[in-house]
């Protein structure tokens, strides 16, 4: 019997404009209401998670935030809270000074620093409704704040740049592009997978008793982890190959047609 829901956000949950179907917010809605859990997986902060179920008007679900570094029950209790060691981050922050037109973001449990709140931090506070804090780097570094996950909003070229080299540098961490503009890192150990199977074990759940739906490459792990696993129509060949199961796109309510399909909730009257 299926438990759990575990979905990916963005290119799957939300259309591309970042706004959920009317089907996927049946689904979650549906899913909620048989008592069923339904976890967004997300590299997003859980800031930028919540303001999704507050638009619906329900209470917060669990969330799988920074790709699986940090987890939260529904009641925003902490399960697991995996930092970039105080030595790894104080040398890939110095290391970005080679770079121009960068911008570097510091995310930290539920927080989220900047050092200047310039176009594109202000592009991204307005899509995911998260508010960033400035603040000088090595002041958190001192102070023993130590990040989940360092972002880079840069120009494609330089982030293609960036990943080569800082990967290099770098072997403790995980150094990857999730998208042309964006590049991610993380500590090693981090993905989708470690935050589900801390999840899994904290609910007393099983990988059997759950469904995942991803759209990308980031999602692999997840995918390969649950036997049930699901992808949108959107997503790149090469991530389909991973999956049982191929729904519609995040655009047409992929989430909701496979759920229904599957007998986990009924269809919506139309």
């Amino acid at each position: 019997m299926i438990k759990i829901i575990l979905s990916d956000i963005d290119g799957t949950f939300l259309k591309d404009d970042k706004t959920a179907t009317a089907l996927h917010a049946a689904a979650l809605k549906s899913v909620v209401a048989k008592g069923l859990k339904f976890v967004f997986v997300s590299a997003r902060m859980p800031e930028a998670i919540y303001p999704i179920t507050d638009a619906l008007g329900m209470a917060h679900t669990p969330v799988i935030s920074y790709g699986g570094g940090f987890v939260l029950t529904e009641d925003e209790e902490i399960i697991f809270d995996k930092k970039i060691s105080a030595e790894d981050a104080r040398n890939v922050l110095a290391e970005m000074n080679r770079w121009k037109d960068i911008t570097i973001n510091y995310y930290t449990g539920r927080r989220w620093f900047v050092e200047e709140i310039d176009k594109r931090v202000q592009f991204e506070m307005d899509i995911t409704g998260a508010t960033a804090e400035v603040k000088n780097f090595a002041a958190l570094l001192s102070e023993k704040i130590f990040p989940n996950k360092i972002l880079v909003m840069c120009e494609p070229p330089t982030c293609r740049e960036m990943e080569l080299e800082l990967g290099k540098i770098f072997p403790a961490l995980n150094v990857v592009r999730s998208a042309p503009y964006l590049l991610e890192i993380m500590d090693r150990s981090v993905s989708k997978a470690t935050g589900i199977e801390i999840l899994l074990k904290h609910y007393g759940f099983t990988v059997d008793e759950a469904i995942a739906f991803g759209d990308n490459y980031n999602d692999a792990e997840m995918l390969q982890l649950i036997p049930q696993s699901v992808v949108m129509a959107n997503a790149p060949d090469d991530v389909k190959k991973l999956a049982s199961a191929v729904t519609d796109s995040n655009q047409a309510g992929g989430i909701y047609t496979y759920l229904v399909k599957a007998g986990v909730i009924d269809k919506c009257a139309s």
